[in-house]
């Protein structure tokens, strides 16, 4: 199986365009307004008319309200709940959805996966108190079970240097990449970009 790739934190024209000639499946655009790499509706709408088809356009919210996720719905193929959203909230979204999990010590992946069923797929992210996400910190991933039952989207700390080994140590459906293919917060770069592609490729051969 191929391993899926997401970009997220784009902010920028020319990284979109970047990404999807390097190959990335889904790009995504933060719209949490505590994010480093957030963006408001009138840039999500410009970005988003550059996304060709066939990738997948993913919003993230952090707690958001229905109606501020309503009105990016438009621009958007896939919501991204990285919030502490329940699953009767995701699921009264516009459009199909997945939940990202941070892996607090006591969270039952097993649990979440059956709470959060109408999820098209779990991102498990690391746990920084007080932190929705873009921790740029790894976590504990031999917590994962082999037979979780939704696809897993492999998130946090991840770079070039860690994503063959990520792919050949969980078998993930997919990964989501931020500021490992940065050179700021918000502003990626092309050869890291390349070279987190070709990580990938590197670990799906091993497989």
């Amino acid at each position: 199986m191929r391993t899926r790739v997401k970009f997220c934190g784009l902010t920028r024209n020319e990284d979109v365009e970047a990404a999807v000639a390097a190959g990335a499946d889904a790009l995504g655009f933060v719209l949490w307004p505590g994010s480093k790499r957030a963006i408001d509706e009138q840039r999500l709408a410009e970005l988003s008319a550059r996304v060709p088809a066939f990738v997948t356009r993913v919003g993230l919210f952090v707690d958001a309200e229905p109606e501020w996720v309503a009105r990016c719905a438009p621009h958007l193929d896939l919501l991204q709940f990285h919030g502490n959203e329940s699953p009767e909230a995701c699921a009264a979204g516009p459009l199909p959805w997945i939940k990202a999990l941070r892996m607090r010590e006591d969270l039952d992946l097993v649990a979440a996966a059956e709470a959060y069923a109408g999820a098209r797929a779990l991102l498990l992210d690391a746990y920084r108190p007080g932190v929705p996400g873009g921790t740029g910190e790894t976590f504990d991933w031999s917590r994962i079970p082999a037979s979780l039952a939704k696809p897993v989207i492999l998130a946090g700390g991840l770079s070039a240097a860690n994503a063959a080994e990520a792919i050949t140590t969980v078998a993930p459906f997919a990964l989501d990449v931020s500021g490992g293919i940065e050179a700021a917060p918000g502003v990626k770069d092309v050869s890291r970009m390349a070279a987190f592609m070709s990580a990938v490729h590197d670990g799906d051969n091993r497989c």
